[in-house]
């Protein structure tokens, strides 16, 4: 029987990991979203939007053929890891070029194994499967549940600076598309930026909005009490004439002249600001705040 890519069940992102039992906890990722089919007519790997990208994934390709079962579909994410052992994107896309024997799939769920669609029994009976079909040492590597609250999980990968967590109902069976039976909860990072413009407009929330070394990177909420609230937007008003960024349109922003600092925090593992919101502000040419 040939087998048709699945379109994959989406976690949404949220603020907070979920409480309880019935969740388990599993490490955020930060690679490319793969599904691993074997049939009658092999093996083939495919993205996130179904291309298939067995050409591009060879070596995954060749260890796949160690996975135990006559036909199965595989859910993972192929990661590329840095030196301290955290899988690092920006890395990745060269890795697939230049160096794909440096890959790694990281299998977290099974669809369909010898035959049957396994999608209707629950999670932890598919994960269940899937471990035992893995051998130890290969590029395929099984994604384990994390041990403690989801709280603690959660403390634990920002702490040792990863990207965030997965939460998943334990018995969730799977469907294509968003779910709140998964959910993302990313870990966050400070950094400082330049602010190079404002936006405030009535009824809407203030924002600054920042640039990294020269490149624009999106807006970061205010939301300081009315001294220092003030205090901002003072040195907001003192700069205001700066250059438009590139690629932008003057649309109901104030953009500002150089010389103003941020302290963002911001979601990690993004290329642009999200979720963002300012921390603390100063001027760079005396480093007062």
């Amino acid at each position: 029987m040939r087998l048709k890519f699945i379109p994959p069940m989406e976690p949404e992102l949220v603020d907070t990991p979920p409480a309880g039992e019935e969740w388990i906890h599993e490490i955020k990722f930060d690679g490319y979203r793969t599904q691993v089919i074997k049939d009658e007519a092999g093996i083939r790997l495919f993205t996130k939007n179904g291309f298939d990208w067995t050409g591009k994934y060879k070596p995954l390709a060749e260890a796949a053929k160690a996975i135990r079962g006559k036909s199965f579909i595989i859910e993972g994410e192929t990661i590329v890891t840095n030196e301290a052992g955290l899988s690092d994107f920006h890395a990745l896309r060269s890795a697939i070029t230049r160096r794909p024997q440096d890959l790694y799939l990281v299998a977290f769920d099974l669809l369909h194994l010898n035959g049957k669609d396994l999608r209707g029994i629950k999670l932890t009976d598919r994960r269940e499967k899937l471990h035992r079909m893995i051998p130890d040492g290969l590029q395929v590597q099984f994604s384990e549940a994390m041990p403690g609250t989801g709280d603690a999980v959660y403390h634990l990968a920002c702490e040792a600076n990863l990207e965030g967590m997965v939460s998943k109902r334990a018995d969730s069976v799977y469907r294509s598309g968003p779910t709140m039976n998964w959910r993302k909860i990313k870990c966050y990072e400070k950094k400082e930026m330049e602010i190079v413009g404002a936006q405030r407009e009535r009824g809407k929330p203030a924002m600054v909005l920042m640039a990294e070394k020269g490149r624009y990177a999106g807006g970061a909420f205010v939301t300081f009490k009315a001294d220092k609230r003030k205090a901002l937007w003072d040195r907001v008003q003192r700069r205001v004439g700066g250059p438009v960024p590139k690629g932008l349109k003057n649309d109901k922003a104030e953009w500002l002249k150089p010389g103003l600092v941020g302290l963002v925090q911001t979601l990690k593992g993004e290329e642009n600001l999200r979720h963002a919101k300012l921390l603390d502000f100063w001027e760079n040419e005396n480093g007062g705040g």
